[in-house]
């Protein structure tokens, strides 16, 4: 099994709520001068900086010139640009850094084997604990040329686009560098997701080779990922091949249109000749959830994307040479690209690939791997901690966390229970909690509390600042800015970034009529935002998970946060459903943590008296329906379509659930309702 081409053996690494908030007193530079070049060397040659805020002042107001600055300092180019952005939100227009090349292989790889050939750049967390396995950069470098000379074999071209279907594994990250080394485009699919599903990626991308293995491992269990593949590709008339790389030693069937990987790898030269790609050139696909139920496939390009991946990764993070960076979440998705892959490794990092799960083989999971490989910035999901929280203090105290500097939030707003859960146990109180936004959309992190002056303050629940470059404004109903503080609205981007998606893969209309068009000359992020009086952003949730109780706007996440605050539930998830009288009426699926025992009146009881005195009594829960699990995706997110569906009794429009963590709890759910539908009057369905 050729995981390592050269055999390297695991080691491990040695190397109040009311206006309660938290101060950060973890950095010794107390009110020394600012130095600029000391903090952002990109930024060396600003002159009237004072501190962090004048420099975020300045790469707004002068967005060109920070922007030329940072991409001539961290990215590697063979030919320089001449033009540093063109660009027109109102059409949808938006190219960085024209006129250069380069390639994102070579900022990732070659560049580090150059300076440090045996540092650790992946350090593959495998589903069993104490079996990791480090790659170095050296080894990366041959594992991507040898995997590239194969591709170019088997027909491979710069524009095409290859379809990855794997687990968080090198040969994953060496196969997405690989395409960029040859300039190819990649589309990383969740190996979650349904033979159907991959299909209609596959078929979208026009892909003719796919990547996969014979199987994947998660949480003790063998998924048949190879059989999957099979299924998919037999509806997919494009496709020529599939390479298949050996994760177990278990055989599996193969077909004519099968390549043995590994066993092909080998007969490749260990040198591939990176091409020479424009800035502006495909990197990769990767396809994100729209409101029509067909997937958008977003299209990032090569320099402003890496750019943007790795000046976020340094700086919101605060990492720094020598530091492993862990970032749990699948590479199926825009988290894993941005902050497991791309970021990390163009910085010369090393990079956590997590194969498992949170709960696996226990609940300590995540601290025993922290303590082992010795991780300093820890990047996760809400709904992990909130999981974890059910499970008590005991299994995070259980190991030594004191290389933990960082911790990061990512996926969805974080509660404040779980937040301060999160910066009281785990971080024993001193680690910075960076609870991030960003989509898909945005190619990494826009608004964070960090970076920001070493004293500044964090405030729980709150994503707070935005990051360099980024200038969001909230629109009220009209379409007007809303200038004022201490507002909600519709959260907007006023100026673009290098970071952003260029278009949906095939359907640039689609592009302008979802993010451009709504609120001409901004893009558009679909989500709400709070702006509170200091400033600072609070996500409110998805536009269309804001429910309009009796005329007033209510967002989801603002609910939920207060349910979640309650001492007895470990998370909760609200929707809206049609109301006769109010317009709308609020549905609040409820789980308990365990071992609690209460009475579901009472409890009900005391979750509304508390939402009508958190927020106000037209807030407060029509229905609460107390479920022992809510229906996720495999990366965590609650899929409040479906409950959504089901609370409407329109269960012939549930769709494929088999991308769902564990499809029997809506069947659960379903019952449930149906219950409680019966002692209560019944939420109508949807006309």
């Amino acid at each position: 099994m050729m995981w390592l081409p050269c055999g390297c053996a695991s080691r491990r690494v040695v190397s109040s709520f009311n206006r309660r908030v938290f101060r950060s007193y973890f950095h010794v530079e107390g009110r020394r001068r600012f130095n600029v070049a000391a903090f952002m060397p990109e930024a060396a040659g600003i002159q009237g900086l004072s501190d962090r805020s004048t420099l975020q002042e300045f790469s707004v107001s002068n967005g060109e010139s920070f922007w030329a600055a940072a991409a001539r300092h961290r990215l590697s180019w063979v030919s320089p640009f001449h033009t540093v952005q063109d660009c027109d939100l109102s059409r949808g227009r938006i190219k960085w850094f024209e006129g250069g090349k380069l390639n994102v292989s070579v900022n990732c790889l070659d560049r580090h084997v150059h300076t440090c050939p045996e540092k650790v750049a992946l350090i593959w967390e495998r589903d069993e604990p104490g079996s990791e396995v480090q790659v170095t950069y050296r080894q990366l470098l041959e594992m991507t040329c040898r995997l590239g000379n194969l591709l170019k074999r088997h027909g491979v071209k710069k524009g095409d686009c290859v379809t990855i279907y794997m687990p968080p594994c090198p040969l994953a990250v060496a196969s997405m560098l690989a395409c960029a080394r040859i300039g190819a485009a990649h589309n990383v699919v969740f190996a979650g997701f349904s033979a159907e599903a991959l299909a209609e990626r596959i078929r979208d991308a026009q892909s003719s080779t796919v990547i996969t293995v014979n199987q994947g491992v998660r949480g003790g269990k063998v998924i048949e990922l190879k059989k999957t593949v099979d299924t998919a590709v037999d509806g997919c008339p494009t496709v020529q091949q599939v390479l298949v790389a050996m994760r177990t030693e278990n055989p599996v069937a193969m077909t004519a249109r099968d390549v043995d990987m590994e066993e092909e790898m080998l007969k490749e030269d260990a040198v591939c000749e990176p091409a020479i790609m424009d800035s502006e050139d495909v990197l990769f696909l990767l396809y994100t959830s729209g409101s029509t139920g067909k997937p958008k496939g977003l299209v990032h390009t090569q320099a402003g994307y890496l750019l943007y991946a790795a000046l976020t990764h340094r700086y919101v993070f605060t990492y720094h040479d020598g530091d492993v960076f862990g970032c749990v979440a699948d590479i199926g998705w825009i988290t894993g690209h941005s902050y497991s892959v791309y970021g990390p490794l163009a910085n010369g990092g090393t990079t956590v690939l997590f194969e498992s799960t949170p709960i696996y083989p226990n609940p300590g999971r995540y601290w025993e791997m922290v303590q082992r490989l010795k991780i300093n910035q820890f990047y996760g999901a809400p709904t992990a901690i909130r999981l974890l929280l059910k499970y008590g203090d005991q299994w995070v105290h259980k190991y030594d966390r004191s290389t933990l500097k960082t911790l990061g939030s990512v996926g969805e707003p974080i509660n404040t229970e779980a937040w301060e859960w999160y910066h009281r146990v785990v971080g024993d109180g001193r680690c910075p909690v960076v609870d991030t936004w960003w989509q898909t959309e945005t190619g990494g992190i826009c608004i964070s509390p960090r970076p920001s002056d070493p004293d500044a303050e964090i405030v729980p629940g709150m994503a707070m600042r935005p990051f360099f470059g980024i200038k969001p404004v909230l629109m009220d109903t009209e379409g007007k800015v809303l200038t004022s503080n201490n507002t909600s609205g519709a959260l907007c981007i006023s100026q673009p970034w290098p970071g952003m998606a260029r278009t949906i893969h095939n359907n640039h209309q689609r592009y302008i009529e979802t993010y451009c068009q709504p609120y001409p000359g901004y893009f558009f992020t679909g989500d709400g935002a709070y702006c509170s009086e200091e400033g600072y952003y609070q996500i409110t949730g998805r536009l269309d998970d804001v429910i309009n109780v009796s005329g007033h706007r209510i967002g989801t996440a603002e609910i939920e946060d207060v349910v979640n605050q309650c001492s007895a539930v470990a998370e909760s998830a609200c929707i809206g459903y049609s109301h006769d009288i109010k317009g709308q009426g609020v549905y609040t699926f409820v789980v308990l943590k365990k071992d609690v025992d209460v009475q579901e009146t009472d409890l009900s009881r005391l979750l509304n008296d508390m939402v009508s005195k958190k927020i106000a009594k037209y807030a407060c829960p029509d229905f609460i329906q107390f479920v022992h699990r809510l229906p996720k995706t495999r990366s965590g997110k609650i899929m409040r379509r479906v409950l959504r569906k089901v609370v409407e009794r329109d269960l012939n429009s549930l769709g494929d659930l088999s991308t769902l963590d564990d499809p029997a709890a809506v069947q659960e759910i379903i019952q449930g309702h149906r219950e409680l539908c019966g002692q209560q009057q019944q939420p109508p369905p949807q006309p």
